[in-house]
């Protein structure tokens, strides 16, 4: 286990290190509240009041991606929300919070489509879905069904619900496979920066969830406890915030005040046989340093579980770091390689 990590256990968090020595199974059965993931009130999405839609037009070819057109992260508030062609585009409520929604885009027509589910980053307390929508045209463009969504910031409600509420808008989709002429069998999540954390806490919530294919993390602060003990007085102004923001995260309380909470949001605890692989991408001097996917490796290697992590040169986080050179091809063959795989 990572340096930072076993530093932060030594802070007199007794409790915290009960929990890493019992089964994964039973961490995660402690550390997650009764009743999560919350149930929502209707069998299915519901759609927003203003839904964006486009005609159905010509099937855009096959669910395998193509090389091209050329990958782009170019993550900008005001991309086109215009489907390609051939694709529809609708706005979902999956709960009850305004920021439980999800734009998700399908194609009616051609066989059921794997599904790429897109988590944006922000520090827990920020962002929207909007920056992810040129990423999103991307994957759609490659014949796949996507799903864009927004869940619940750390100002809104703490750990767990973040996570609750990217189970919650993946069981809404898996749901409706006609609708959205998908496959629930398969399927995988990206996320960016803090968005990367949650995808890879869906990936080790239980022991693997239904038709999950792969998990992708770009930046991703997958060890909460690491970024608290590198943001100390003498960490980078950003690697400060990152402390600040794990704390909001956790409702305002440190490690040795909740260790349970902690416990929860600690991605490497949580590693059992049955989860999905996964794939991360870090600046090799970057806030969030490639050592916190490195110690979830060893945790998912431990179980069986591959892990592959790609390590650029320089300082770039989350969308810059997507945007460099070779990284969302990367990205791209990874996906497919895993969603090419027939249903199990």
């Amino acid at each position: 286990m990572g340096t930072a990590v076993r530093t932060a256990m030594g802070m007199g968090a007794a409790a915290l290190a009960a929990l890493m020595l019992t089964s994964p199974g039973a961490r995660a059965a402690a550390a997650t509240p009764t009743g999560d993931p919350a149930p929502q009130p209707s069998a299915g999405p519901v759609p927003s009041a203003s839904p964006v839609s486009s005609a159905s037009a010509t099937p855009s070819g096959s669910a395998t991606p193509s090389g091209s057109p050329t990958p782009s992260a170019t993550a900008s508030p005001t991309a086109s929300t215009t489907p390609p062609a051939g694709a529809r585009m609708r706005t979902y409520a999956y709960g009850p919070h305004p920021r439980q929604i999800m734009d998700v885009w399908w194609h009616p027509t051609g066989p059921r489509r794997p599904a790429v589910f897109v988590v944006h980053g922000g520090w827990w307390s920020g962002g929207d879905k909007k920056y992810m929508t040129s990423v999103t045209r991307y994957y759609v463009q490659q014949g796949y069904t996507v799903v864009n969504l927004d869940y619940r910031l750390s100002g809104d409600a703490p750990w767990p619900a973040q996570r609750t509420d990217v189970l919650s808008a993946v069981a809404a989709v898996r749901r409706h496979p006609a609708l959205f002429n998908t496959d629930p069998g398969r399927y995988v999540l990206v996320g960016f920066s803090a968005g990367g954390h949650l995808a890879a806490a869906v990936g080790t919530y239980g022991d693997g969830r239904p038709g999950l294919r792969g998990v992708v993390g770009i930046s991703p602060p997958v060890s909460p406890l690491s970024a608290y003990e590198d943001g100390t007085a003498d960490g980078t102004f950003e690697q400060r915030k990152l402390r600040r923001a794990a704390v909001r995260l956790a409702g305002g309380c440190a490690p040795a005040q909740c260790p349970r909470v902690w416990s929860s949001m600690e991605v490497p605890f949580h590693a059992t046989p049955g989860d999905a692989p996964m794939l991360a991408v870090h600046s090799a001097d970057e806030f969030v340093p490639p050592y916190q996917s490195e110690v979830l490796r060893e945790s998912l290697e431990n179980v069986g579980v591959p892990m592959t992590i790609k390590t650029m040169a320089g300082t770039f986080h989350s969308a810059p770091l997507y945007r460099e050179p070779g990284v969302a091809e990367t990205v791209r063959a990874w996906i497919a390689a895993r969603l090419a795989q027939p249903a199990r």
